[in-house]
């Protein structure tokens, strides 16, 4: 039987100051810590990229204890780490770090793109690893467009990207450390979609364009509200395109376990903080220049 998910939160994505660039950050957001397992959500873009302005420029930095993970909406991002992957992500495609105990990693437009100019656009998600995980082997995955599965409505409006989890007997090609969903939807007015999301899972739908009704209750609409997070009830999530529309669905088993973050780790206790950054700094992580 379906039955709706009530809705917890509905709030906006404010920018946020990140070194040189603007970005938005629905998540952590005034409110809201986090939806366990996600940390962090950010809004990045779309960028006027160009040979005079190229702001997203990250170079070599380290992260440790969870899982940094960029899906790419526009534009063409450059994927270096300490792994000796070295990847092109396009739009569309997704680049999935399992930062474990440690990697170093890299993300800039390419140089064909910065000489051509064109948007850059994307969505950069913390997810956290459980304390069983947090030392595991590093890993890298990625998918281009063309291999992500793919449904669609009953009415052909909506496209359905299954990044990870599942979904009406489809998988995502993403392997995960723990039991997670994470979509994104192209919609077309007036296309109509119902997604299944088990009851136990944290859950929330981020909106990146467009406007969208969602459980014939709230709004999401660019530059307004654009996040709502559900409680874990129900099995369904529904919504209307009432604009164009681009959207991220996101649900996940809660880890439930208590969180030490300081800059790009994110462990159990203040102690392993301090034991990556010592790692970090005596190279354990490896190198990238």
């Amino acid at each position: 039987m379906k039955i709706l998910k009530t809705i917890k939160d509905k709030v906006a994505s404010p920018l946020v100051n990140m070194g040189p660039i603007k970005l938005r950050q629905p998540l952590p957001t005034e409110g809201i810590e986090n939806v366990d397992p996600f940390l962090l959500l950010h809004h990045y873009g779309p960028y006027a990229i160009s040979e005079f302005n190229n702001p997203f420029d990250l170079g070599p930095h380290p992260h440790r204890g969870f899982e940094p993970i960029t899906l790419l909406f526009k534009g063409e991002q450059l994927h270096r780490d300490s792994l000796g992957n070295e990847m092109v992500v396009k739009a569309g495609g997704v680049q999935w770090t399992t930062a474990g105990r440690g990697i170093i990693h890299a993300e800039a437009p390419t140089k064909d793109f910065v000489k051509k100019g064109g948007d850059l656009e994307g969505i950069q998600l913390w997810l956290n690893l459980p304390a069983k995980n947090k030392m595991m082997t590093p890993n890298y995955q990625h998918l281009e467009e063309k291999q992500i599965p793919k449904l669609f409505s009953n009415d052909k409006k909506i496209q359905l990207n299954l990044i990870a989890g599942n979904q009406n007997n489809e998988s995502g090609l993403i392997n995960t450390q723990t039991e997670v969903n994470v979509f994104t939807a192209n919609a077309a007015v007036g296309g109509k979609l119902e997604i299944n999301i088990p009851e136990n899972h944290q859950s929330l739908i981020y909106l990146l364009e467009g406007e969208i009704l969602v459980n014939n209750d709230a709004v999401l609409e660019k530059g307004k509200n654009q996040m709502i997070t559900f409680h874990q009830d129900g099995n369904t999530i529904h919504f209307i395109a009432n604009k164009p529309s681009t959207i991220l669905i996101l649900s996940g088993v809660a880890i439930k376990e208590k969180i030490t973050q300081y800059g790009p780790y994110v462990m159990n206790t203040q102690t392993e903080i301090l034991e990556a950054m010592r790692d970090y700094n005596q190279g354990k992580m490896g190198y990238l220049y």
